[in-house]
């Protein structure tokens, strides 16, 4: 059995994930489905390792997503400014 802080550290990356897969560029991808089957797969873990490297998979999707997100933000703002346009508009 996981201790009760490991247990809120994954109920707490669990909530941010599923808040970050509702902005989810692509929604064939089914974001959320394949975010509660991976952790439901890992519901029964008991070794404290084996749950340890759960949590860092969880987190590396996490920083992964919002990169994702922060570049889809940049690349939108590329597209609105013309690529001819002055770097320094002030004189």
């Amino acid at each position: 059995m996981a201790s009760k802080e490991t247990r809120l550290r994954v109920i707490s990356l669990y909530k941010e994930l599923h808040r970050l897969g509702r902005e989810y560029p692509d929604p064939a991808y089914n974001f959320h489905k394949k975010l509660r089957g991976l952790f439901e797969k890992n519901r029964n873990l008991t070794d404290p390792q084996e749950i340890e490297k759960a949590i860092k998979l969880g987190e590396y999707i996490r920083n992964e997503t919002l990169a994702l997100y922060s570049l889809r933000k940049y690349l939108h703002l590329k597209r609105m400014y013309p690529k001819d346009s002055p770097a320094d508009p002030l004189p």
